[in-house]
């Protein structure tokens, strides 16, 4: 894993969004280039339909995070905060939660946040436990109520009503529509509806899938080789018009771009069961375990836009995977050269 490292100024790691969206800066990698000056070029994000090809097929992952981080409070009186997943399967009223600090909630305890009780019922693994509201309750809306948005660790929190209100908007794409993620498809952060609009008159397919992104994305990867690293599974949703739309531009030699590594991981995902050469992907709702590192032959994905992802990361690895090591590092020191904004709410690149 130190050969996907790299020392990024803390400076350099964006606190807040950009006042537009589409202003984002986006530098484009060419894996193909020939000539080192040709391999990086610095644009902006609203450049994007000039940069992307007529026919091009842009996937997108429309999950919708939820407002999943609140405050409790123990019996005691002692501070608790839950980090709410997943609702168990089959089972709307009872869900997993990551606690901080987990060491002292206990099964059967009460735990308060406003006027409302959660019963904690079982405890799970990795500081998790499973909790349990009244039947009657909406969780989604209990969660609009009294939740926060879920930010990095690397973002500096903020409590203040207007930060709040900004990361509710702001940490969410455009064309969220699924709640369900505790992390944003980042990636898709820089769209505007305007630049969708452009992007379809420049004759440039869309299609959509859902991806709900997990805890784990906000682990680190703490093996040593990349081949010990066990990926966390995520839950997804490929639908009919996705994987026909997909189909169509693989059987007609057009490219599919993928939006992020979530939406990467959810077409190679549906990839893998497929024995046809261009794979034939079907409607799945699967989970997403795949491990993508360099030396992954790409079966789908042609090009992808991705944000600047943390040293020694996942996302890094994929990254990797598709440009190339060597290339996406050099990228990455013209990024801190240039002074690009990095991680979730910084800037983007499109792989090509």
């Amino acid at each position: 894993m130190q050969d996907f490292d790299y020392e990024l100024p803390a400076e350099l790691i964006a606190q807040e969004p950009e006042a537009k969206r589409d202003a984002s800066r986006l530098m484009v990698v060419r894996r193909h280039a020939e000539l080192e000056s040709d391999a990086l070029e610095h644009r902006v994000f609203a450049d994007l339909p000039e940069l992307l090809r007529r026919g091009d097929l842009l996937v997108m992952n429309d999950t919708r995070v939820l407002a999943a981080r609140v405050a409790a409070r123990r019996s005691t009186g002692g501070a608790v905060e839950l980090l709410f997943v997943a609702p168990e399967a089959g089972q709307p009223s009872e869900w997993r939660a990551m606690v901080r600090p987990a060491k002292r909630v206990r099964v059967g305890e009460q735990l308060t946040v406003g006027d409302d009780r959660v019963r904690v019922v079982a405890e799970l693994d990795g500081g998790q436990r499973r909790v349990a509201f009244n039947p009657a309750v909406d969780v989604y809306a209990w969660l609009e109520e009294h939740g926060r948005m879920p930010l990095p660790p690397y973002i500096d929190p903020d409590d203040g009503q207007l930060r709040g209100q900004l990361d509710r908007e702001r940490y969410q794409t455009v064309y969220a529509r699924t709640p369900g993620a505790v992390a944003a498809p980042t990636a898709g952060l820089h769209f505007t509806p305007e630049l969708l609009g452009e992007l379809l008159d420049r004759g440039v397919e869309t299609a959509f899938l859902t991806l709900d992104v997990g805890p784990g994305t906000f682990r680190p990867v703490t093996a040593d080789r990349v081949e010990d690293h066990v990926m966390d599974s995520e839950p997804y949703r490929l639908p009919d018009a996705t994987a026909e739309a997909v189909n169509r531009a693989l059987r007609d030699g057009r490219r599919v771009v993928a939006v992020g590594t979530t939406s990467v991981r959810a077409l190679e995902h549906a990839a893998a069961n497929s024995p046809d050469e261009p794979p034939q992907l079907v409607a799945a709702s699967d989970r997403a375990d795949i491990f993508i590192s360099p030396g992954y032959r790409f079966r789908v994905v042609g090009a992808m836009i991705t944000n600047l992802h943390l040293p020694r990361s996942t996302p890094i690895l994929l990254a990797s995977a598709l440009v190339g090591r060597q290339r996406l590092l050099t990228a990455y020191e013209a990024a801190i050269d240039n002074r690009y904004r990095f991680y979730s709410y910084g800037d983007a690149m499109l792989l090509q």
